[in-house]
């Protein structure tokens, strides 16, 4: 079976529906593509900065979640935290249903040239279900192992030495903290904590990686007997005492990747109509709290570019010029470096 799509994009985490918002918004429907059978929606919680929010505000979804959250600081213009499910939640809520078609495992791409100077192309991508998508622009926002990036030549994110873990708290009766990040930094080592709301938190931890790390990966319990009794012995009772009431369902280990700046700024971050967006164009470590911030930022920018090449015609809205949607992409590769 063979589909035409406008645009497809790969990945439906927060970089992928935020960009099939974006396109939403500026008249263009998308399809996601995502591998999953449901969302996604671990990851416990993320902190959202000032860059962030004014994405969501573009995006039109802003009000949906600072009606739930409160800022960090009493100014009221700090970062906010927000559970990952709720972001995901709100921004899927705002596509049609048939926007996000799941258990669609990408398997590989190739491309067929347009007769134009600007080497515009359009995209042939199979499916594991033997379906076939022709699309006039393709975006990967697939992650740091991406399919896409690997396409477009760029190289394979790096390992960067640090390991992370991360969960939420939950206190049922209460937790009686004040509403502010409180941080804690030893030799290799970073946490701290953020609420959410008054019964949870949600932390997280760094440090540089061990060699036992990956053999009680699996086993939460074992995660947080690391932590309290091992990673953080010395930090304050406070981080001890929101660690113990985990919520083990949520407790997760990772080795975060990233790609060196150099190889995003000389690389290959589009061919023709392809590109990558979110952790797929710039997977970064926790310690800079951007990632999703970026994303966000990524989807927006994309959308902006992209409704360049739409046809001027308002009875086609929606119908993209393939040559225009080339150079509406190296706006965007342009802009984001």
């Amino acid at each position: 079976m063979e589909i035409s799509e406008e645009v497809v994009v790969v990945g439906g985490g927060i970089a992928g529906l935020a960009t099939a918002l974006a396109l939403k918004r500026v008249g263009i429907e998308a399809l996601v593509l995502e591998r999953s059978p449901e969302l996604r929606t671990t990851g416990a919680a993320l902190t959202l900065f000032p860059n962030a929010w004014l994405a969501l505000k573009a995006l039109g979804v802003v009000h949906k979640l600072t009606s739930i959250y409160s800022p960090l600081k009493k100014t009221g213009k700090g970062p906010i935290a927000v559970h990952r499910r709720v972001l995901l939640e709100t921004l899927a809520r705002e596509l049609a249903p048939e926007t996000i078609r799941f258990s669609s495992k990408l398997t590989s791409i190739r491309t067929v040239a347009m007769d134009d100077e600007f080497s515009s192309s359009v995209a042939i991508i199979s499916l594991h279900d033997g379906m076939t998508i022709r699309a006039k622009v393709l975006i990967g926002c697939d992650g740091v192992h991406s399919v896409v990036a690997r396409w477009l030549g760029l190289k394979a994110p790096v390992n960067s030495g640090r390991s992370g873990i991360r969960s939420l708290a939950v206190y049922p009766d209460g937790h009686g903290f004040n509403h502010e990040v409180c941080q804690f930094v030893d030799q290799g080592k970073r946490g701290a904590y953020v609420p959410l709301n008054d019964k949870e938190f949600y932390w997280f931890l760094t440090y540089t990686s061990t060699l036992q790390d990956e053999k009680i990966a699996a086993d939460p319990k074992l995660l947080q007997k690391n932590v309290t009794e091992n990673l953080a012995k010395d930090f304050p009772p406070s981080f001890l005492d929101v660690v113990q009431h985990s919520d083990l369902a949520t407790l997760t280990w990772a080795e975060p990747k990233f790609r060196y700046p150099w190889d995003l700024i000389c690389g290959h971050v589009c061919k023709g109509n392809i590109t990558v967006a979110g952790d797929a164009m710039h997977p970064m470590t926790p310690d800079l709290g951007q990632g999703g911030c970026s994303a966000l930022e990524d989807a927006v920018v994309l959308g902006r570019q992209l409704a360049k090449s739409l046809l001027p015609n308002p009875n086609e809205r929606g119908q993209i010029v393939a040559v225009e949607a080339a150079r509406a992409i190296q706006g965007y590769v342009k802009e984001r470096r």
